[in-house]
């Protein structure tokens, strides 16, 4: 449900001019109101209709209000359903009590003050709206999570696979050539090339490990900063993409960060990148990051053919497991994130409260 949607109010009386006084007093509130004129009217509307709030007069002919709370309940999908009721005749300590008993969250005597009877409609009614905004947001987080693990599997095989086909096989390819050097009867020049073909694959094995481990972690990050290992990243992906890809930092000289935030970001431009790469058709990207007023403003822009305005707006669905990431990288570090479409290209611009990297300070001796 999203925040600007109506919800459903159904107002349970018997006497026409109650339900119209009712009317008048919560129009303000800007919600769909819904009459029934009897019990079994508003069980109909219950059945038909997803109601948040229940307003019911207790004295109906028929059925009367407590009976009504009772049959409410017993359905499970109107166990959560706020049941507010209104009474001019049921006004004992026991009345209310059986109220309660049935799940009632208030009990309100008649004559109605219109501004209480409005701003408990309108409490009940927000907590209904945030209830079902909150279950939107486990059901996403759920599917979120659901292709986290896929997207973990597809990355374990991805390594598995480089592993088996790639170092593993200039690894056997050396070992071998290895064992036959010492082989008798070899002349010192076939010595020799062996060696060096051998020589020249564990180069290749090791330029293979090199690189693997910069993708999982880039060693630069921890050695010298953000700043570097973002420069170097994008050189490697200008270099084996095509993509015309730079960096921009102010202060020229970026301070050094956390671990946690220096290693989110590097991500966030990766995955960004990625994006732009599999998706956008770019033919170059930039990223700029800067640092003001105790804020890290990063922005990374593209002259693809941009995102959908679904994807823009973050509507549930159109959101890859890519963006999906980094929303949540952001919003773990306190961070926002915007999307535009700009001509051409798409503009991704985070902000997130800055946190430096603590120095040690010594003792004083």
């Amino acid at each position: 449900m999203q925040s600007d949607e109506k919800i459903n109010i159904l107002m349970v009386d018997d006497q026409p001019g109650k339900l119209l006084s009712y009317e008048v007093i919560l129009a303000s509130l800007g919600e769909n109101l819904i009459k029934a004129h009897s019990g079994r009217e508003a069980l109909d509307h219950l059945l038909r209709t997803n109601i948040a709030v229940v307003l019911m007069d207790v004295s109906m002919p028929e059925l009367d209000g407590f009976e009504l709370a009772d049959m409410i309940r017993q359905h499970p999908r109107f166990r959560n359903t706020a049941i507010i009721f209104i009474s001019a005749v049921h006004l004992t300590d026991m009345d209310r009590v059986r109220a309660y008993e049935r799940g009632a969250v208030d009990y309100i005597s008649v004559p109605v003050v219109p501004e209480l009877l409005r701003a408990k409609v309108s409490v009940f009614a927000d907590l209904h709206r945030k209830t079902r905004e909150l279950e939107r947001l486990n059901q996403e987080l759920r599917a979120l999570s659901a292709r986290l693990l896929v997207a973990q599997d597809d990355e374990r095989r991805r390594i598995a696979r480089e592993l088996h086909d790639g170092l593993g096989q200039e690894l056997s390819a050396a070992k071998m050539m290895a064992d036959g050097i010492m082989r008798p009867g070899q002349s010192e020049e076939a010595r020799a090339k062996a060696t060096n073909d051998c020589s020249a694959l564990i180069a290749r094995a090791i330029q293979q490990v090199r690189t693997m481990s910069h993708l999982l972690h880039p060693p630069l990050l921890d050695e010298i900063g953000l700043q570097s290992a973002l420069q170097h990243y994008l050189e490697g992906l200008t270099e084996r993409s095509g993509l015309k890809a730079s960096v921009k930092t102010e202060p020229a000289t970026f301070p050094r960060l956390t671990s946690e935030m220096e290693t989110a970001i590097f991500r966030i431009v990766q995955e960004a990148l990625t994006n732009v790469l599999r998706h956008s058709g770019a033919q170059s990207a930039s990223v700029e990051l800067i640092q003001s007023d105790g804020r890290i403003n990063l922005y990374i822009r593209d002259d693809g053919k941009g995102m959908s305005p679904e994807t823009i707006q973050f509507h549930p669905g159109s959101v890859g497991i890519g963006i999906a990431g980094m929303r949540q990288r952001i919003k773990e570090l306190g961070g926002q994130i915007r999307l535009e479409n700009q001509s051409p290209g798409c503009l991704v611009e985070i902000t997130i409260p800055m946190v430096q990297e603590s120095v040690p300070v010594p003792f004083a001796s």
